[in-house]
């Protein structure tokens, strides 16, 4: 066995800040949400005899889809990868179910033993030859072919992938409890129960009893629900590319070992790493989904990199998307800001991570609640799913209580499943919120008195506080909403001590400080970098010699930012009244002294190249000389 090292190729490295650098630029790969791999129930209403429909998909995180539905002569039927329909029954004989055992699980269904008997096939054969024709019409048949196929549509890792989130996703809707917990494909039991489930459902049953003996409710799915929604991180984006890259590489890798002879094949002569870091390259370089870094200022950095896209390969197309998916839903409360989302084509499809919403391993949005035991809101902080929060009731924050953290009124306001709100006795209240600006993103908590807005006009103040270019002098508001601290913290664009020290030395660029342990931490300041956007990235300190500075403690502010504090504008003072018609709409008219001041004043930065070239007359130079212009119109030139 002959054994190498291999180079694959580069990868871009996250920076500490969450985005990439690729080509010299700064970007930000943003979260994807797509519908979760799982069991979805469906009722339509059928036109010409207003009978309620049903249909269940079964979606995988990659491989082909299953889909069975009864149709308005009450025959279920499946489709297989979104091919011909056929009878269900055909399925199910295929898989190797007699008539008798088709009989004794589904015996109790009516609908179920009528496309058992108009079926048309006798046996295991007949039925996978029956498939076979279906799925690839026009093609001969053989026993052997279509047993392959049935297979590797569902059975093979290698074609089928349910993913874990998936599998967790059937097991809870099917109430299989933890069984096949690491098994990825679909099992015979898995398609058994949800056949049972659409025959139940399809009949009006309210319940059914699982194969583990739970008694699990019969309901439709809600697909804008965002216990069916989750987020693709980066992680999972770039995953998906270096498999496609991977897979190309395999088949280069199997034709290769055909055509060299087997004594010279060495690791590298069959490797052609092309594939897998073009796949990466691609992905960073052109995907929808990596985007240039809105660096306008530290909010639009710090919102970028907290957007939540249903577009992007996989997703959503502006063009496809109704009115349902971009609605806000009660599922959204604490996840995903229903302020913060763009005007225009885009509206609903793109939002903002709630304040202190987090993702789960399986990608769905969490968020904090307190826990709630007869009537005391104790300390207990528990993360719920959207799932998991329709089983509870849930105070809002702003419910009365003393000091000790008992419910002082007697009625609570609730909300319970499906964005019902009710009223309910302190000691059945389960969980409270644990802030009141749990349900906006970070933008839309920096707007005061955000309660008294017009929902439309909030969200374009969030919009809008990411267009405001870094002033020159940076002054905090007078009156915020105590967000501001946290959110210039956590953009990332000041410095701060890791350690408590004494500061040594200050310069414009330069800032050492003397740790507690004796050791020397230097921090070199940005100066007036240009950002992608052009604005001025400029860090300023903020401490001098000899002072004494704890770890966490802000040591130079940074673009926007002034003592620690976002600050995105100026306190000004506004006179509401009208000026020879000079303010009519939305004109404004500016004191002189503002001005004069610089109150206002940004700096932008912008990069030209010249190429200074050797031509037939000589080489051309680059200077400030330039004949038959005069001295005046040089005079900003360097």
């Amino acid at each position: 066995i002959k054994s190498q090292t291999v180079f694959i190729g580069d990868f871009p490295m996250m920076t500490d800040k969450g985005t990439f650098i690729v080509n010299g630029t700064e970007r930000v790969v943003v979260s994807q949400l797509v519908r979760s791999p799982g069991v979805y129930f469906d009722q339509t209403i059928d036109k010409s005899t207003e009978r309620p429909l049903h249909s269940v998909k079964v979606i995988p995180s990659r491989g082909a889809w299953l889909e069975f539905d009864v149709d308005k002569r009450d025959t279920v039927g499946v489709r297989i990868d979104r091919k011909r329909r056929q009878p269900v029954t055909v399925l199910l004989k295929a898989l190797g179910w007699t008539t008798e055992q088709i009989q004794e699980r589904f015996g109790f269904s009516e609908i179920m033993m009528s496309t058992l008997e108009s079926d048309g096939v006798a046996n295991v054969d007949e039925a996978l030859l029956e498939i076979y024709r279906k799925q690839r019409p026009g093609e001969q048949p053989t026993r052997d072919l279509a047993r392959s196929l049935l297979d590797n549509a569902f059975f093979r890792p290698k074609r089928y992938d349910l993913a874990k989130v998936g599998r967790y996703k059937v097991n809870r809707k099917l109430g299989l409890g933890g069984d096949h917990e690491g098994l990825m494909t679909l099992t015979e039991e898995d398609i058994a129960t949800t056949l049972e489930y659409l025959v139940r459902l399809h009949a009006g049953e309210r319940t059914m009893t699982s194969p583990t003996g739970e008694v699990i409710p019969v309901n439709t799915d809600d697909i804008d629900h965002f216990g069916n929604r989750r987020l693709r991180t980066v992680g999972e984006l770039i995953q998906n590319q270096v498999r496609v890259g991977l897979s190309r590489m395999e088949r280069v890798v199997r034709e290769r070992m055909t055509t060299q002879d087997a004594e010279s094949i060495t690791p590298t002569s069959l490797i052609n790493v092309r594939p897998v870091s073009a796949a990466i390259r691609e992905f960073f370089g052109t995907s929808q989904l990596s985007q240039f870094m809105d660096q306008n200022n530290s909010l639009s950095g710090l919102t970028h990199k907290r957007r939540l896209s249903a577009l992007g390969p996989g997703g959503l197309s502006r063009e496809r998307a109704g009115i349902e998916v971009r609605d806000v839903h009660p599922s959204h409360y604490g996840r995903m800001c229903p302020i913060e989302t763009p005007e225009g084509p885009n509206i609903g499809l793109i939002g903002s991570l709630s304040s202190y919403a987090r993702v789960n391993a399986f990608g769905f949005i969490e968020t904090p609640y307190l826990k709630v035991v007869d009537g005391k809101i104790t300390d207990e902080v528990h993360y719920l799913t959207a799932d998991e929060e329709d089983r509870y009731a849930i105070g809002q924050a702003s419910t009365e209580r003393d000091a000790e953290g008992n419910i002082t009124t007697n009625r609570v306001e609730v909300r319970l499943k499906d964005g019902d709100i009710g009223v309910r006795d302190p000691k059945a209240v389960d969980f409270i919120d644990v802030s009141a600006r749990q349900m906006v993103s970070v933008a839309t908590a920096m707007i005061p008195f955000l309660e008294h807005d017009d929902a439309n006009r909030a969200l374009m103040g969030a919009n809008m506080q990411r267009q405001a270019v870094p002033l020159v002098r940076a002054e905090a508001p007078y009156v915020g909403t105590g967000m501001e601290k946290r959110a210039a913290y956590d953009a990332g664009d000041m410095v701060i001590a890791p350690k408590a020290g004494v500061v040594e030395n200050v310069s414009a660029d330069l800032i050492t400080v003397m740790d507690d342990d004796g050791i020397r931490d230097t921090f070199l300041l940005r100066k007036f970098e240009r950002t992608n956007q052009g604005t001025c990235y400029n860090q300023t300190p903020l401490v001098n010699i000899g002072d004494r500075v704890e770890a966490g403690q802000v040591l130079a502010d940074g673009p926007g930012t002034h003592n620690g504090e976002m600050s995105l504008g100026r306190n000004l003072l506004v006179a509401f009244m009208p000026w020879e018609g000079h303010n009519y709409e939305d004109a404004i008219i500016l004191n002189q002294s503002i001005v004069e001041q610089d109150i206002l004043t940004s700096i932008h930065i912008e990069e030209h190249e010249i190429d200074a070239r050797d031509t037939k007359l000589g080489a051309e130079e680059i200077t400030r000389e330039i004949p038959n212009v005069s001295e005046d119109v040089l005079r900003d030139l360097d």
